[in-house]
């Protein structure tokens, strides 16, 4: 029986930076929604900054400490 090795042009799948991109993902979408059909600035802006940033950050501490000042940024700024 082989044993399975990962060659090292194949990329590996990060299992927690795709579930922590999903669940901010999905918060940005509500806050994003919520922004559009309020006309509330910063709860808009803050989701589609959740929806984006995902994409830009890999790892998964940062991606966490991102996510969590997004999230609590509508509630502290009123625009």
């Amino acid at each position: 029986m082989q044993s399975i090795r990962h060659k090292p042009d194949e990329a590996v799948v990060d299992t927690q930076g795709m579930l922590w991109g999903l669940l901010f993902g999905s918060i940005g979408l509500g806050f994003f929604i919520y922004g559009r059909k309020n006309a509330r600035t910063m709860p808009f802006v803050c989701g589609l900054g959740l929806m984006v940033f995902p994409y830009f950050i890999s790892t998964t501490l940062p991606m966490v400490a991102i996510g969590c000042a997004l999230m609590a940024l509508p509630y502290f700024v009123r625009l």
